[in-house]
């Protein structure tokens, strides 16, 4: 049977806002098509643009050189920590509330998963409303997360910590734990409870801790 696959990564554009004090993606031409038909024989033309961007982008991945110098960096981590992962989903509505304790994910094998949090709070992308009041996971969460053997947490809305303050427990339990964590997914709604695989693959840089990532699953209908 042939696998549905399912894109849950917003689109990048120039001049959008993913979080509130950094910048938005400048997207331009580096070469037109229109000047690149000074460079190539009558009739072949292309296009060469460049994009100036910070590294928290749209759907993007957090390694742990994110939060810490010493931990592994994009280009550290290993292809089987970030594609092709068993995947779980948790339902987490915002009607229940924005705090996602470790009771919701209590009694799931969550071991070598990835473990996606579904709280509907893309819905708000590219209004003002998406940068107040998301759904976030608490600390104990976080170590439950831990214990329970997960391999990578993400979840579609504006932080997987509450940033009433400077405080950030998630990303320092679970980036010190070596979880990667991908933040502002789409479209969770579309997937299973389980039964699907889950990638999220950034581009290999050295001595970067973020990078956007077009994250996917795949599942049998």
């Amino acid at each position: 049977m042939t696998r549905r696959l399912i894109d849950l990564s917003h689109t990048v554009e120039d001049g959008m806002i993913t979080y509130r004090g950094i910048p938005a993606p400048v997207i331009r031409d580096f070469l037109s098509r229109e000047q690149s038909r000074t460079r190539y024989a009558a009739g072949t033309e292309f296009h060469i643009g460049t994009i100036e961007m910070a590294a928290n982008t749209g759907t993007y991945l957090d390694s742990p050189f994110h939060r810490f110098a010493t931990g592994a960096d994009l280009a550290d981590l290993r292809l089987d920590q970030i594609a092709e992962l068993d995947g779980v989903m948790v339902r987490a509505p915002t009607t229940g509330g924005r705090a996602v304790g470790p009771a919701m994910f209590a009694g799931l094998a969550l071991r070598g998963k990835a473990v996606l949090v579904h709280t509907g709070w893309d819905r708000h992308w590219r209004t003002d409303q998406y940068f107040d009041g998301h759904s976030y996971l608490t600390e104990a969460a976080a170590q439950h997360l831990v214990v329970a053997g997960a391999v990578l947490v993400g979840i579609d809305s504006l932080n997987i910590d509450a940033t009433g303050d400077g405080q950030r427990p998630v990303h320092t339990i679970l980036l010190g734990a070596g979880i990667p964590i991908v933040e502002h997914l789409c479209g969770l709604e579309q997937l299973p409870d389980a039964g699907f695989r889950f990638s999220a693959v950034a581009v290999k840089v050295k001595a970067f801790g973020s990078f956007p990532v077009r994250a996917f699953a795949s599942f049998e209908p």
